[in-house]
């Protein structure tokens, strides 16, 4: 079928000519449709049974324009094959954490999945001070088991580079590279930000140690293919309930720095924790919440970092060492400390990617919702000053900020400074 983006009124004669989709939607029942247009990249309909809420799926299709700026910024398609290829390695290594695939269309560039209906977009309920207790044992498996399974810690020489060469996905990594590394930091047309954090967005524009340290993590993410990582792993790209964590939206992926996922969840929640200096005016609950939030972000990177090696010593046959290298008196020793520094490394990663990818919400061409929802626009500054001291520091202090206690004093010490 020749490409045409999908509507309402079209999808259902469309989804009809799936056989994979016939025991999902069984024809003869009458549905109901929902397009949702929040995205920045997609279409997104969501599509039910009005008698049998089981039979039920999301279809996704990609636009060849991105959506957030309209026809005037064209974009490949092939992004749907990334995020179909990235969800079923998902599936294959950290099973439960991921949407199921029920069917794909390439030349439709249209993806057939699971309805996760019982589930909610992370960023909302965490505006709400909601607590999600399984979510950091959750996130820390995933990140942990997709990283480390297509490492070279894991695969072997050909298969790293194949899967290398499966993900090269170089559009949407051009956009990761202009809109988080380089435009925020520049004069750049499309950069956004609360004029009353303008004294500090122009610091950061001129503070040569941070633009240069930013521009060396820009050189890992361009050239470190280390991992396939989600690379918009985003509280937005995040569904859960109390019970259950599914990783979404992974049409970024490409084998890049290990860090940058690790990343990406820890600064979303510093982002969050500061937008309740608006969101939750009440000093004792806002300090409770607060408190869970710090706590989240040491048990992910504590859990992940136990998991990952774990992960090593059981499943460790890939090319980048062999085990009989460390065959020798001392070698165990050897080995562990190679396993530590490797850790050390994609921590020092974390933390400036951190620092790289909040700076990049309070000053660039895309914030967050738990921010950009603050309607006073000098509520908002609070939460905005806080988000651009906390995530200056962590790039120009990531050679300092070694543990995580470390990494979450950051957000105390800048804490201590809000009036609000």
């Amino acid at each position: 079928m020749e490409y045409q983006p999908l509507t309402t009124e079209t999808i259902l004669d469309y989804l009809k000519t799936r056989p994979a989709l016939a025991q999902i939607l069984p024809p003869g029942e009458d549905y109901e449709i929902k397009e949702v247009g929040d995205g920045n990249l997609n279409l997104v309909f969501f599509i039910q049974s009005k008698s049998n809420p089981q039979h039920t799926l999301v279809v996704k299709q990609a636009l060849p324009y991105l959506r957030v700026v309209g026809e005037d910024w064209p974009l490949t398609r092939d992004r749907v094959i990334y995020e179909t290829e990235a969800l079923m390695l998902h599936n294959k290594y950290a099973p439960g954490l991921a949407p199921q695939v029920y069917d794909h269309d390439y030349e439709m560039s249209t993806l057939m999945m699971e309805n996760l209906n019982r589930h909610e977009i992370m960023r909302k309920p965490l505006v709400a001070r909601v607590k999600f207790p399984r979510f950091a044992e959750d996130i820390s498996t995933f990140l942990a088991n997709t990283l480390f399974y297509t490492s070279d810690l894991y695969l072997k020489g050909e298969e790293k580079k194949a899967l290398q060469e499966r993900f090269m996905n170089p559009h949407l990594r051009k956009l990761q590279e202009d809109f988080v590394y380089t435009n925020p930091f520049m004069e750049s047309p499309e950069n956004n930000w609360n004029p009353l954090v303008d004294d500090l967005v122009q610091e950061v524009r001129s503070d040569g140690d941070l633009k240069e340290r930013v521009a060396w993590l820009k050189e890992g993410y361009m050239n470190h293919a280390q991992s396939l990582i989600h690379a918009d792993l985003h509280t937005g790209s995040i569904m859960l309930n109390q019970e259950e964590t599914r990783v979404i939206d992974p049409e970024f992926a490409f084998v890049g720095p290990a860090g940058y996922d690790v990343a990406a969840v820890l600064q979303n929640l510093m982002l969050n924790y500061a937008s309740h200096y608006a969101h939750t005016p009440d000093a004792a609950q806002r300090a409770d919440y607060q408190g869970w939030l710090l706590d989240t972000i040491k048990e992910i990177w504590q859990k992940f970092a136990q998991k990952f090696e774990a992960l090593w010593l059981k499943d460790g046959k890939g090319d980048l060492m062999p085990a009989a290298y460390w065959d020798y008196r001392g070698g165990e020793e050897a080995f562990a400390e190679f396993r530590r520094q490797y850790l050390a490394a994609i921590f020092r990663d974390v933390v400036g990617i951190a620092g790289t990818k909040a700076l990049r919400r309070m000053m660039g061409i895309v914030s967050v919702w738990d921010i950009s929802s603050i309607e006073d626009p000098e509520k908002r500054a609070v939460a905005e000053r806080y988000a651009i001291n906390v995530g200056r520091r962590w790039i120009k202090e990531m050679d300092e900020v070694k543990t995580i206690d470390q990494f979450t004093d950051v957000m105390r010490e800048e804490a201590e400074k809000v009036r609000v």
